[in-house]
């Protein structure tokens, strides 16, 4: 028997939690949706993933996230408006990445989807 699944979060530990709860709250545009227990925040349904930032300084820094957006230039902007700072992009046949990080150092990569769908 297969066990059933009901969701899947991605998570990033911080060194603070009300430092990283202003930063995501303006990166993904609205308030955490639960507050589950004590050092843990959630946003549900961010294009479709679920997030948690956890209260954890020993692994703060270390996680990785990659956003998928449809257009690099309006992403690049919106960031900069953050007082964001996103590295050059590297570019290649299927598509566009640069990246940035969090205040704890959690490395964030923006990708922009190929223009051509992938080779088999």
């Amino acid at each position: 028997m297969q066990m059933e699944i009901q969701g899947i979060y991605a998570a990033l530990a911080t060194t603070s939690i009300e430092k990283a709860e202003r930063f995501y709250t303006r990166l993904f545009g609205r308030e955490p949706e639960d507050r589950p227990m004590d050092g843990l925040i959630q946003w549900r349904d961010v294009a479709g993933a679920n997030i948690q930032i956890f209260q954890n300084k020993e692994n703060a820094g270390s996680g990785r996230l990659t956003i998928v957006v449809p257009e690099m230039d309006r992403a690049r902007r919106s960031l900069e408006e953050m007082s964001v700072d996103l590295t050059d992009e590297s570019k290649g046949d299927y598509g566009r990445i640069a990246q940035f990080a969090d205040p704890d150092g959690n490395r964030i990569t923006l990708a922009e989807p190929p223009a051509r769908p992938f080779s088999r």
